[in-house]
């Protein structure tokens, strides 16, 4: 069984050594919904969910030290904004990455498969430090990325559990939640992610 998860990821680092990935999920099998995946400075790693079942699989298909379960509630524009008990998050796309043209030209039934994802890996990992687009997940899953397109952000500001979590900054040391970091580029990527059970 492959299960699909269409919506768009933020990957945002500070200054303070804190590194935020946001997955902001339109379409899935759990309906809609955003969760919270965080490493701090110390690299202890934490799961924000907005509920137990969502929870439960994504922890399943990821690695986390914590688990949290809290309501995670999303506003875009032209600033997108989240908002859980633990973090206030509040962020700029700007400009195209140079490589959204070339995702975009991939015709979607190709884009799709596994196959393609399998081929573009290094070539992802090269062009763009802490991509992978195919890798095995958790409990004997293998996990794809198909990209749609790709925006830098221009600026971002986080507090976790009330403290001021410092400028925007490079993701960097990649964060260690499954086979791939988000970019160390802070980036609003589109894409489809597709989990396929074992």
């Amino acid at each position: 069984m492959i299960r699909t998860f269409t919506g768009h990821i933020a990957g945002i680092g500070t200054t303070s050594g804190t590194r935020i990935v946001v997955g902001i999920w339109d379409d899935t099998p759990f309906g809609s919904f955003a969760d919270v995946m965080v490493e701090d400075a110390d690299n202890h790693r934490i799961l924000l969910a907005p509920r137990q079942e969502i929870a439960d699989y994504v922890a399943s298909t990821y690695s986390f030290d914590e688990v949290r379960i809290e309501p995670v509630s999303v506003e875009r524009g032209d600033h997108w904004s989240v908002h859980t008990r633990s973090m206030q998050l509040r962020f700029t796309p700007g400009s195209r990455l140079w490589v959204a043209p070339l995702l975009r030209a991939v015709p979607p039934p190709l884009r799709r498969t596994a196959a393609w994802a399998r081929v573009c890996s290094p070539v992802a990992s090269r062009l763009m430090p802490g991509v992978q687009t195919y890798g095995s997940a958790g409990n004997g899953r293998t996990e794809w990325y198909a990209a749609r397109d790709v925006h830098k952000l221009r600026d971002a500001r986080a507090t976790w559990e009330g403290d001021e979590l410092g400028e925007l900054a490079p993701v960097t040391p990649a964060v260690r939640f499954g086979f791939a970091s988000s970019p160390a580029q802070p980036t609003l990527t589109s894409l489809s992610s597709y989990v396929q059970e074992a």
